[in-house]
């Protein structure tokens, strides 16, 4: 590589460092560094064998990889095989397991009907609550949509565990995302492609990683006031941490995991959903049901809690409460002033991202940056101009 080509620092070997430093090499004349604090690749979505039964386990929770956009599942399959897999989570209530998300099976069973579709559909409006015009949260979005009977039972109790507070302060786009469906139809996501890799995610990433002009550095820690060696810095890590916290901390909820063992088939699918507020735990995920391609004599199984993110904790969601979003804007405004540094993906956005869009919003930064930075016109800051 010639000495005198631009030499980047990408902050984090998850999939928007991962992706952005595969792009740019593939369209720029350049050198990469990723610096990884964590001594793996793949960040949240980091997939290894569990050492007591050799099933792969998602070691931050479970990551079906699904999208609808052609561009993103032709790239993530350049790096590896994919197993096509449906998600079809179950929800355990006190009056017995249904199906998630809501569908005509479990609306026939939960209310001891045999609707079809047109009469599933017009009881489900007839549940809801007309005195509400735009929703303003998830509460209201979740009365508007399918009633209270429903809301309390399969997402009130689940929703204040996941983050620690009341639904009403929670935005509706939350429940937005969650369709309702009049046919028998379980899959939990409505995207065209859907699956695992069947090596793992962090087998895609090193996959992806692997380039002679891309070299990454594990259990190594970014320092934001250190003298910086590369000619430009993307940052993929909290945005408030880059400064030091100095405006305070955002919020974000957590999760830890209990971890169980067992002979065979502990509990018959890979994810449960507890929605009942009285347990502690969120759900319960059992990884062989991930793989159902291997075979394995024992089980792994892990029980999930949320908790509010402290000093030291791997931040997951972001809660983006009122008062996240002006703290965010406040730290968006430092960061637009901050010389030679772009900030990219879930946490440097403070957005909830899937992997598809993750993966999406990197590749079209690195075409962004590369056009800029090959045109000597002003560099790009974040991936887009939303809070």
């Amino acid at each position: 590589m010639d000495q005198l080509s631009p030499h980047f620092i990408i902050v984090g070997a998850g999939f928007s460092g991962a992706v952005l430093a595969r792009s740019l090499v593939e369209r720029l004349p350049c050198r990469i560094t990723i610096v990884e604090e964590r001594p793996h690749v793949a960040g949240n979505c980091h997939t290894e064998r569990d050492a007591a039964t050799g099933v792969m386990v998602h070691r931050y929770g479970p990551h079906i990889f699904n999208t609808s956009q052609a561009h993103v599942w032709e790239y993530v399959n350049r790096f590896g095989k994919f197993r096509e897999w449906v998600n079809r989570v179950k929800a355990v209530t006190p009056r017995g397991v249904f199906s998630l998300p809501v569908n005509l099976h479990t609306i026939n069973q939960f209310f001891g009907k045999t609707f079809n579709p047109a009469e599933a559909r017009a009881f489900i409006a007839s549940l809801g609550d007309k005195s509400i015009g735009e929703p303003r949260n998830f509460e209201e979005q979740a009365l508007k949509m399918i009633g209270r009977e429903l809301y309390e039972t399969f997402f009130y109790g689940y929703t204040r565990k996941q983050w620690g507070c009341e639904p009403r302060e929670l935005s509706a786009s939350i429940l937005k995302r969650l369709p309702v469906r009049f046919n028998y139809d379980d899959n939990y996501y409505n995207s065209r492609w859907q699956g695992i890799p069947e090596e793992g995610y962090s087998a895609i990433v090193a996959k992806i990683l692997d380039h002679p002009a891309i070299d990454v550095k594990l259990g190594q820690r970014f320092d934001p006031g250190a003298p910086r060696e590369g000619s430009h810095v993307f940052y993929t890590g909290p945005i408030d941490a880059f400064f030091a916290y100095r405006l305070g901390r955002l919020g974000y909820r957590t999760v830890t995991f209990e971890r169980g063992e067992a002979e065979g088939d502990f509990q018959g699918n890979a994810v449960l959903n507890y929605s009942d507020a009285a347990l502690p735990f969120t759900r319960i995920h059992e990884h062989r049901h991930f793989t159902p391609w291997e075979e394995h004599a024992r089980t792994v199984y892990f029980k999930e809690y949320s908790k509010e993110t402290e000093p030291g904790d791997v931040p997951y969601y972001p809660k983006r409460l009122d008062g996240d979003l002006a703290l965010l804007r406040e730290y968006r405004a430092l960061a637009a002033r901050e010389p030679g540094v772009s900030f990219l993906g879930r946490l440097a956005t403070y957005r909830y991202m899937d992997m598809e869009k993750i993966i999406g919003e990197a590749l079209a930064f690195g075409e962004k940056f590369a056009e800029a930075y090959a045109g000597k016109n002003a560099l790009p800051v974040f991936p887009n101009e939303e809070n």
